[in-house]
C-alpha cells in the first residue's frame, strides 16, 4: 500500500487525470505493487526551489512497505521513476527530488485497525 506525495512548481495542466493514471501504473510496476493500492496526491502550482533555483522542479515522497528498505531497492525504484517523470514532464534529472520512506504494516490504519491485522 504506497503513499506517494508529490509537490511542484508546476501548474496543474500538467498533470491531467490520464497522466495520474499513468504514474500510478508506473509507480506500480516499479514498485512491484498492484495499481488497486496506490495512493497518490499531487500538490502543484507550489512556491518551490530545488538546488537554490525556482524552475520547474518535483519533489516525491515515497512511502511503501517492504520495498524501501534498502539503496538497492531505491536506487531501481529511482531510475525508473526518474525516466518517466523526465520523459512526461520535460525536468532535467538535476530537478527531481525523491524521497524514500519504509513503513511497517502497523504504522498504517486501516478500516479500524492496522495492516498488521489485516
Amino acid at each position: 500500500m504506497p503513499f506517494i506525495n508529490v509537490e511542484t512548481n508546476l501548474p496543474a495542466s500538467k498533470f491531467p487525470e490520464d497522466l495520474l493514471k499513468r504514474l500510478c501504473t508506473t509507480l506500480a510496476a516499479a514498485l512491484g505493487k498492484p495499481e488497486d493500492r496506490m495512493n497518490l496526491v499531487v500538490k502543484t502550482d507550489l512556491p518551490m526551489m530545488i538546488a537554490g533555483s525556482c524552475s520547474p522542479c518535483l519533489l516525491m515522497s515515497l512511502s511503501a512497505i517492504g520495498v524501501t528498505d534498502t539503496a538497492e531497492k531505491n536506487k531501481e525504484h529511482s531510475a525508473k521513476i526518474f525516466q518517466f517523470l523526465k520523459g512526461e514532464l520535460g525536468l532535467g534529472d538535476d530537478r527531481i527530488l525523491i524521497l524514500f520512506y519504509p513503513l511497517e504494516p502497523q504504522q498504517i490504519g486501516k478500516k479500524g485497525t492496522v495492516m498488521s491485522f489485516l
